[in-house]
């Protein structure tokens, strides 16, 4: 609890049965989740105008939905079905070749993206709360009871029964006492990354030069022969949904603690002078790109990971690479593991390592309970994981795949009465299952967008 706040004299905004912090993707993912049975009252903070998170603020493509190569498979389902069907719908969505050996992707309108989140979250009714920042938050003993969010008409206090932080910077635990590793602390960082988007490229001409081979090239001799300071030696610029546009991955700044708000203030400028050194390359160099321009920047710079909370279990390196199998599993992933790091020389660099034969891990229900505590989930980027596995599971297929299942368990909790490590984990991934889950590696190869995801759909929510 911040000393600092006189709790007695905040006046009380309301009281719910669950409050989730953030509405990144796998926040809203588990409101949604919460809320659409109508037994309980649900609310969500959000410090920015809009839901989405990650999802809206810098990229335009959820990965996780596919395991990697020549033959993937669908191994994310339910909620993040409903959204990629509701972008579907809208024309807003199209499938991505395997990418770095990430998977197919799933590439989508982020400003839609936007309107779609909104629709949900109202749909299953859901309190939102946008323009709303976390402040502190109340215990009493180890448990919290209640959250201060400020907002422009002054502090408020919200009462719970139970809690999910989604925050990504895992705020609500740092701030109600729970333990946690800081990136950085064991190994180097990942590093952070400005999204930005160009339009007026000539993508077929871009194409016919040669593509991401032309690219790379490109990059490495400009970076030999020092005709543009560019960060790295390789980048990603990909097609949108929006006709003639690009997006990127591509900007790189190290070394940065974004917890530290002077750190990151130094970070936001850096990765902007960044994205405007790669619009002259782009211009200058690439094949199709001669009279295109930036047209935006991400909302704010892209954070890999800072704060990973101490769970009833962590995920591990060997527990991804060895595709385990756990009993409590509410989830699968077969990303690799994709590390963004500066290399020994000063050089940005990604490590890559994959699980073996396009298979897929569990994830254990334990990684989303903070170690010792009976009302609260964590989920998101900031779940309970070493820095190998979280460089693994970090896709928005695995976040919101997170939110649903801490949503459906946050509900199971409160109907029975249990803490959240005793609920039934069986009866959650039974409701995991009818909602389209995915809990068992599938034996088919997903052909087309429209079979992969439609496949598994249920529109009978419980």
């Amino acid at each position: 609890m911040n000393t600092i706040l006189n709790h007695s004299q905040i006046p009380v905004l309301a009281e719910v049965d669950i409050l989730v912090l953030g509405a990144g993707s796998a926040g809203c993912c588990a409101a949604i989740a919460a809320a659409q049975n109508g037994r309980h009252s649900v609310a969500i903070v959000e410090r920015y105008g809009f839901p989405g998170g990650t999802s809206t603020q810098m990229l335009d493509t959820f990965y996780g939905f596919f395991t990697p190569g020549d033959a993937p498979r669908k191994v994310v389902g339910g909620l993040p079905d409903r959204v990629v069907d509701r972008l579907d719908a809208r024309g807003g969505v199209f499938l991505r070749p395997n990418t770095y050996g990430a998977g197919t992707g799933v590439n989508y309108n982020p400003e839609l993206l936007k309107l779609v989140w909104d629709q949900l979250l109202a749909e299953a009714g859901v309190r939102v709360w946008l323009h709303s920042t976390l402040v502190d938050v109340e215990t009493e003993g180890d448990e919290p009871r209640a959250v201060i969010i400020w907002t422009k008409r002054g502090f408020f206090k919200v009462a719970a029964k139970r809690f999910i932080d989604a925050s990504g910077d895992a705020d609500f635990c740092h701030l109600g006492g729970l333990s946690y590793e800081k990136a950085g602390e064991h190994e180097p960082a990942q590093t952070l990354t400005t999204t930005f988007r160009m339009s007026n490229v000539d993508l077929e001409a871009f194409r016919d030069a040669g593509g991401k081979k032309m690219l790379m090239e490109r990059m490495e001799q400009a970076m030999e022969k020092g005709t543009h300071p560019l960060p790295r030696k390789a980048g990603s610029a990909h097609k949108m949904c929006q006709e003639g546009c690009i997006a990127t991955v591509a900007v790189r700044v190290a070394d940065v603690d974004a917890t530290d708000f002077e750190q990151l203030s130094a970070a936001e400028a850096e990765g902007r002078r960044q994205a405007f050194i790669f619009e002259t390359f782009f211009r200058d160099c690439v094949t199709g790109f001669e009279d295109s321009n930036i047209i935006g920047l991400s909302h704010q710079i892209g954070v890999r990971e800072t704060r990973r909370v101490y769970g009833e279990y962590r995920l591990t390196r060997d527990d991804c690479l060895g595709a385990t199998r756990f009993d409590d599993a509410v989830f699968l992933c077969g990303a690799p593991i994709e590390d963004h790091r500066k290399a020994e020389g000063g050089e940005e660099e990604t490590h890559w390592a994959y699980v073996p034969d396009g298979a897929a891990y569990d994830v254990p229900y334990r990684t989303l309970v903070p170690k010792g505590q009976d009302t609260v989930w964590v989920v998101g980027r900031c779940f309970s994981a070493t820095h190998d596995a979280h460089a693994s599971c970090r896709s928005m297929g695995q976040t919101m795949s997170m939110g649903q299942a801490a949503g459906f368990a946050a509900v199971q909790s409160l109907d029975t009465d249990t803490s959240a490590r005793e609920i039934d984990v069986p009866a959650l991934q039974n409701t995991l299952r009818r909602v389209g889950a995915v809990l068992e590696m599938p034996d088919s190869v997903a052909q087309t967008a429209a079979d992969a995801w439609r496949k598994n759909q249920r529109t009978n929510l419980i």
